[in-house]
């Protein structure tokens, strides 16, 4: 027997989920009665035709409510992530476009506040969380206005709206600072990882020596440290190439960014998504369309 909790989806949360998931008329995704039971038993060794979850009725949409509405959170979110695993390979599989605004970044945002990570711990002014639309807007603005500075002054606003982005998803970002003569352009946490900044806005795309130079500041660090090198304007393949795999510096260039503002998709998890690609390949940088709309 089921015993209620206190549900963790908002009344909010429960449209988008209903948006995702095209539960209209009583429906979830393309299941029929049998494959939404077997997709239930065999992903989550749940039995969703069980009469505790059939209180508001029998269609597949109510029982998934009421599903929801009641298990913990640990399960909410897995259920969550499953079905949104499921959504996109049918997607993918019938050559479908996404019909849903930001549909991506959305998702990530609503399972980022039900997992707890995007609250920031920063000082108390600091804003809530850039979890919904006109944070990003405003973000997207800032940085349309940097590129209308002068050089000089577009370099230390970059470094400035790189910290205040990084705050907006609880990264703990810290601002410039020296050691012995060494600029380093800030710092940041990631999942338990210190990462070191480098942050550039020049009109050339960075190659190989400055990849090096930031990899030597690395070194003379924590085992541990890893470091973030943000080129506006990318890095050329040569460089790239040059570079080679296996160091500790993850690539994220301007196209990066607006595409994260563009989507809606929470930095926290991009960064997340670029970490694990380097330790899985190597690659110092991946785009963010390669790794999340392919």
């Amino acid at each position: 027997m089921i015993v209620p909790v206190t549900s963790h989806v908002r009344r909010v949360d429960m449209l988008l989920i209903e948006e995702l998931f095209d539960m209209g008329s009583g429906y979830v995704l393309d299941f029929s009665d049998r494959t939404f039971a077997i997709f239930f038993a065999e992903e989550l060794n749940v039995d969703i035709d069980a009469p505790a979850y059939a209180l508001d009725g029998r269609s597949k949409a109510k029982r998934l409510r009421c599903f929801l509405r009641t298990v913990d959170k640990p399960l909410l979110i897995r259920t969550l992530q499953a079905l949104w695993e499921y959504r996109e390979a049918a997607r993918q599989r019938r050559g479908k476009g996404e019909a849903v605004t930001n549909a991506e970044g959305r998702f990530l945002a609503l399972i980022n506040k039900l997992a707890g990570q995007a609250v920031s711990t920063q000082s108390a002014h600091q804003p809530t969380p850039a979890t919904d639309r006109p944070k990003f807007q405003l973000l997207k603005a800032e940085l349309l206005q940097i590129a209308l500075l002068a050089p000089h002054a577009r370099g230390y606003a970059f470094e400035a709206f790189l910290k205040k982005l990084f705050d907006a998803f609880g990264l703990s970002a810290r601002e410039p600072f020296s050691l012995r003569g060494e600029q380093i352009d800030g710092s940041f946490q990631l999942e338990g990882q210190t990462y070191l900044l480098e942050a550039k806005w020049h009109a050339q795309k960075i190659g190989v020596a400055e990849l090096h130079t930031f990899q030597g500041k690395l070194e003379q660090k924590a085992a541990w440290t890893r470091g973030l090198f943000v080129s506006d304007s990318g890095f050329s393949d040569e460089g790239l190439t040059a570079f080679g795999r296996g160091k500790r510096v993850l690539c994220m260039d301007g196209l990066d960014i607006a595409d994260c503002l563009e989507r809606e998709l929470p930095l926290d998890h991009v960064l997340s998504v670029k970490a694990r690609h380097m330790a899985e390949t190597g690659q110092a940088f991946a785009r963010v369309r390669e790794l999340f709309y392919r």
